[in-house]
């Protein structure tokens, strides 16, 4: 069985340390503000990745519902409910 992941085209910005330390606060608030991710080149083969907290944690919140079998079954049967319009809408009780 073949699992499809869809990931969200997303630029990533590169830059090198040097220009990072010139413009941090432009830097840091393209990462914030329009949820890029930042590539620091540091030398050969080196760099360091500079995600938002909240791509982090969404990052961190995948994982947790990815981290056991049965999770990852579930949400792949909930997909699949949805792809064959075997699903239903409720409204939330106020």
């Amino acid at each position: 069985m073949y699992k499809i992941m869809y990931i969200k085209l997303q630029i990533m910005l590169t830059t090198t340390l040097s220009d990072f330390r010139k413009d941090i606060k432009k830097y840091l608030d393209n990462v914030t503000s329009n949820y890029e991710t930042l590539l620091i080149n540091r030398g050969k083969d080196t760099g360091v990745v500079i995600i938002s907290l909240d791509e982090y944690n969404s990052l961190r919140a995948t994982q947790h519902e990815l981290s056991s079998k049965k999770n990852e079954q579930r949400l792949d049967a909930a997909i699949e409910k949805l792809k064959t319009g075997d699903s239903f809408q409720k409204d939330l009780i106020d």
